[in-house]
């Protein structure tokens, strides 16, 4: 990553460790979701490495940044067009550890639902992260966590009505954090309709996977 912001440049490389990490963490995404919705819901991963330094970011708020849509248009436009993927994640060096520097930004990853912006498909970002924070949660719980804000995006405009905050609702609905299993025990309610809020059950049906 080569870019300047507010006159300051950075210039970031994800080395082999965090690379890595990241791969074996998106290795356990499509099993999770497997898992979470008792087969109802399968995810046939693909992973694409772009061959340039990305060169711009997008601004979110007065101080935070991510790489949009706008951002990564030559590889959307090359790899993803419309209609051949329904999930994006893109995975970017937020962070140069060795240095002590990172891009502004209050989160590890950022998740959206689908449209034109981004040809289409759930469109997430992922930044790196030291290798303690994979292995803090379940195995790929970070790709889950932001491509469930997509998904839910999706079923609520068919209809189906998400507990507050969709992804983000686990502590205001009473659930807490596994030391092994991270937040998945939301995840699972918020994937079969489960999620008590005021009297009912909300989330996304089993039945609306398939």
């Amino acid at each position: 990553m080569r870019l300047t912001i507010g006159g300051k440049r950075f210039h970031h490389i994800a080395n082999d460790e965090e690379i890595s990490d990241a791969v074996e963490s998106f290795a356990g995404f499509p099993q999770l979701v497997s898992e979470l919705t008792s087969g109802a819901a399968m995810v046939e991963p693909a992973i694409i490495e772009a061959n340039r330094s990305l060169s711009s970011l997008t601004r979110r708020e007065r101080n935070e940044f991510w790489p949009s849509p706008d951002d990564t248009r030559r590889e959307l436009e090359r790899f993803a067009p419309p209609g051949k993927f329904d999930s994006l994640f893109v995975f970017w060096p937020q962070h140069d550890f060795a240095r002590g520097i990172s891009v502004p930004g209050c989160a590890w990853g950022l998740g959206m639902g689908a449209s034109d912006w981004s040809n289409g498909a759930t469109y997430a970002a992922v930044a790196n992260a030291p290798s303690a924070a994979w292995k803090n949660e379940a195995r790929g719980e970070v790709w889950l966590h932001e491509w469930l804000h997509g998904v839910c995006h999706h079923f609520a405009q068919r209809g189906h009505v998400m507990p507050e905050r969709d992804a983000d609702g686990a502590e205001l609905h009473g659930y807490t954090r596994s030391k092994t299993d991270g937040w998945t025990e939301y995840y699972r309610d918020l994937m079969s309709g489960a999620v008590m809020e005021n009297g009912s059950q909300l989330g996304i049906p089993v039945n609306a996977w398939t």
